[in-house]
């Protein structure tokens, strides 16, 4: 790689924090970040179809057993609920910061049963981002902002006055 393309890691100021499969590779797309993004889609979408066979194979397991259409259905119909409400929380979770969303403590087990639906969020968010990168690049720019504001109108900050200058 040219220097060109390459970017310096830049020490003052705040840091990026990580994400999962991603490390900071996100900040400057960079380190083999779209090879990641696919693996991550692949991954998450391979890892739904599996559950969903297994969840088949518990499914014919009731059907051997011959419990009846009702629990059938009501078996179903929790597989279903639980995987909606797993994608939406795990959306919410990867597009939206914590302050804006609640807590995550009393879904658990819904996120539990509900896997699948978890799955094919990190997979839709994959297609588009690195998930959670929206979230963090955000978190991320306010921080470095509030860093700048705080560098430059500090008093004889001699920083300060550099950037000033070779901006104007």
């Amino acid at each position: 790689m040219s220097d060109e393309t390459r970017h310096a890691p830049d020490r003052s100021g705040p840091e990026p924090a990580p994400i999962r499969f991603f490390g900071t590779t996100w900040v400057h797309h960079d380190g083999g970040y779209g090879l990641r993004r696919a693996g991550v889609a692949v991954g998450s979408l391979a890892l739904a179809a599996a559950g969903a066979v297994v969840l088949r194979f518990a499914f014919q397991g009731l059907e051997i057993a011959e419990v009846g259409s009702f629990l059938n259905v009501l078996v179903v119909a929790c597989f279903a609920v639980c995987s909606a409400v797993a994608f939406r929380r795990t959306w919410e979770r990867l597009t939206r910061p914590a302050a804006d969303r609640p807590a995550d403590r009393s879904a658990q087990s819904l996120l539990l049963i509900g896997f699948i639906g978890s799955l094919l969020a990190y997979f839709c968010r994959a297609l588009v981002e690195a998930p959670g990168e929206g979230v963090r690049r955000a978190e991320y720019e306010e921080e470095r902002a509030r860093y700048e504001r705080r560098r430059t109108a500090r008093t004889g900050n001699p920083a300060g006055k550099k950037a000033k200058k070779k901006r104007g």
